[in-house]
């Protein structure tokens, strides 16, 4: 069931620029409003690449599928909320690349955290399989968000999800990452992922918001093939 969160934006001129005071999941947040707005175009673009994607890769699929189903127990696929837009929360997908039980773990390892702010990441995980250790490797994983994008909830191109708790760690000027669709990749993912502090994954979110275009897409979503092979910050 998908929770309705309320949102209220306050347009203020300061300096001949614009700023939004918005309420994303509870608390308020400034930004800087995007240069120019998003249009249909992005969402037809990531509707047909989409649809044409999730046709091409079927095979695929069927084979990522088999091996998690031959490697450990549990379903194929792992759904966990995340906060969309405006902080509303969604279930995005994933191929499981961890046991059954991985969330329940979680609170056992916070002491082993790897990154810096709200995220938690590790490198040797050890809750993730065999299996699951290549496809999160080659960003395979992330495949079925393909459905996300045919279901509006998520774009090829935008500010990662966080996990709903880690959003709501989120304070202040984070939170104006909050405003645009997120995405299966972005500036973040080309520019080294989990290498990157926390501090600066946002302001390059910020920065995508900003100054967005198809342009800038088209960059981000050819800049994201070398960092899918190069395996750069992916584990």
């Amino acid at each position: 069931m998908r929770a309705n969160v309320a949102l209220s934006d306050v347009a203020v001129a300061t300096g001949g620029r614009s700023w939004s005071l918005a309420r994303p999941i509870s608390e308020p947040y400034i930004d800087l409003a995007p240069v120019t707005a998003t249009s249909w175009v992005k969402r037809a673009i990531d509707l047909i690449v989409a649809l044409a994607g999730l046709a091409v890769l079927l095979p695929l699929f069927a084979i990522v599928a088999l091996a998690i189903k031959l490697d450990s127990a549990g379903p194929v696929f792992y759904g966990q909320m995340r906060a969309g837009k405006d902080g509303r929360p969604f279930q995005m997908l994933k191929f499981r690349s961890m046991q059954q039980n991985a969330d329940s773990l979680k609170a056992g390892l916070q002491q082993l955290n790897e990154v810096s702010g709200p995220i938690f990441k590790i490198r040797c995980d050890p809750r993730v399989t065999r299996v699951g250790c290549f496809i999160r490797r080659f960003s395979l994983d992330e495949l079925p968000q393909l459905l996300n994008v045919v279901r509006g909830e998520m774009s090829l191109v935008g500010p990662r999800p966080l996990p709903v708790a880690e959003a709501e760690q989120c304070k202040g000027w984070q939170r104006g990452r909050l405003r645009a669709l997120p995405g299966i990749t972005g500036l973040w993912q080309v520019s080294g992922r989990t290498e990157i502090p926390f501090h600066d994954m946002v302001q390059l979110d910020l920065q995508y918001i900003r100054n967005w275009s198809l342009g800038l897409d088209l960059e981000i979503l050819l800049r994201t093939i070398p960092a899918v092979l190069t395996t750069k910050g992916a584990y």
